[in-house]
């Protein structure tokens, strides 16, 4: 396999930030001895090598990189991470669950961590075997600290059927901006049949959303981690002083099996604001749901959520009609902090 990395040279001589990032990262996984060579693609010489392969490829954006096989047949990747599964070998070692000691000594060094770093632990760990559950604003920062870690992830989203046409949309920005695969998961069919017909559309503003959230939400998430051994979310101990505040960094699931049985959760940003959540979103110019611009803070499915008003916490604009403590839909069991 030959691979020619196609970097951007912008007007003053500097290189594109993403080339930088994607070089840097290439070289803290020691990928980089597998770019055989790099070309330019000067700003507005068209006759620089690196945009005439942007045009015979029809590639818009830098960088990305040409890939010869042993056959001669050449294709383009767009994205760094897809690039780095390529060329890196597949662990086919068994990623164990953890036991109780693990965990113990893990969470002792995790719980001060900064978010990065508890990312980098569980890819590391387990690999594409840990899985990011994405759905707001928090999990998608998950998402820009996996793709900096430079470890593999895997991606999945609650399809509920339910969600605002602006999330859908966000949804393929995400997978566009960041070249991942976003795994979505549907309510089973008959299942949802069954609770529509004798329910209606409408019933938990009446008897309360667990048992719809129980269809659309818990049984998918319960299909989909028992592929994986870990997962990840982005809650935080103060989105939900109610049911959150004493969220630990890592923990086993109490609520869900994953391949082994027992299933690893980490909760990378339990520590961080919201303030510090969107400082970072800032920072990194992280895509974000459009609805956050029209004051939505705490985003879940369109006839569930509303906008807050200033002052108001942000859960307050989740199931409006029911008490504080009620305020979870059956994801995020609370489960006990690691053994002593």
């Amino acid at each position: 396999m030959h691979v020619t990395m196609v970097k951007k040279k912008l007007a003053s001589g500097q290189a594109c930030d993403k080339c930088v990032q994607a070089e840097d990262l290439l070289r803290s996984r020691g990928l980089w001895g597998r770019i055989d060579t790099v070309v330019w693609a000067i700003e507005g010489d068209s006759c620089s090598e690196g945009m005439q392969l942007s045009a015979r490829f029809g590639v818009a954006t830098a960088p990305f990189f040409v890939v010869r096989d042993e056959a001669g047949i050449e294709s383009t990747i767009e994205s760094t991470l897809k690039l780095m599964r390529a060329i890196t070998p597949m662990d086919q070692s068994a990623r164990t669950a953890l036991s109780d000691a693990e965990l113990l000594a893990v969470s002792a060094k995790l719980d001060s961590s900064a978010p990065l770093d508890i990312v980098r632990y569980a890819l590391e760990r387990f690999g594409r075997e840990c899985a990011i559950a994405w759905s707001g604003a928090e999990d998608v920062v998950l998402i820009d600290l996996a793709a900096r870690s430079g470890f593999d992830f895997s991606v999945f989203c609650l399809d509920t059927g339910r969600l605002h046409p602006e999330t859908y949309r966000f949804i393929d920005k995400v997978r566009k901006h960041y070249g991942v695969s976003i795994e979505l998961m549907a309510p089973e069919t008959l299942a949802l049949q069954a609770f529509v017909r004798q329910k209606g559309l409408f019933s938990f503003y009446e008897d309360g959303h667990q048992e719809c959230c129980a269809v659309r939400k818990v049984q998918p998430l319960k299909r989909a981690l028992g592929g994986y051994r870990a997962w990840m979310t982005g809650q935080r101990k103060d989105q939900s002083p109610a049911t959150r505040t004493e969220l630990p960094v890592i923990q086993h699931d109490a609520a869900f099996s994953g391949k082994d049985g027992r299933l690893t959760k980490l909760n990378p940003l339990a520590n961080w604001s919201s303030a510090e959540v969107w400082a970072y979103i800032r920072k990194h110019e992280v895509p974000h749901n459009e609805l956050h611009a029209r004051g939505f803070v705490s985003i879940g499915c369109e006839p569930c959520t509303r906008a807050t008003l200033p002052g108001q916490h942000e859960r307050e604009g989740r199931w409006w009609w029911e008490e504080a403590t009620q305020k979870e839909c059956g994801l995020h069991s609370l489960a006990p902090k690691p053994p002593a």
